[in-house]
């Protein structure tokens, strides 16, 4: 059936475009299987790539295997305040300051347009 696609090189039947489509005759689905009934599924395959990839890029960063490490489960909370500490009040205040200045630029700006 393909031969014939390529033998017909009749001006008629250039709208069905046969050598176009020939490697698809005799087969009535998708380019490739979505079957579930099939040995795999796309998703399947999708997921084992996926694992495959991930996997290979643990290993280049020289993190641990997953299954591996300990779970740590923390079973009381405690407060532990609130509040600035440590300094952290003046570069607050900094930044404070910062976005008020831009805020009355901005302000002056558009009064004198």
């Amino acid at each position: 059936m393909i031969y014939a696609c390529f033998a017909l090189n009749d001006p008629a039947y250039q709208l069905i475009r046969l050598r176009q489509w020939a490697h698809m005759l005799g087969y009535r689905g998708h380019f490739s299987t979505k079957s579930r009934h099939y040995s795999t599924t796309l998703g399947a395959l999708r997921q084992v790539r996926a694992d495959h990839q991930a996997e290979r890029a643990r290993e280049r960063r020289g993190l641990p295997d997953p299954a591996e490490q300990e779970t740590v489960t923390v079973g009381q909370w405690r407060f532990a305040g609130s509040g600035y500490r440590h300094g952290e009040h003046l570069w607050a205040e900094m930044i404070r300051q910062r976005i008020a200045t831009a805020r009355r630029i901005a302000r002056e700006q558009g009064e004198s347009a």
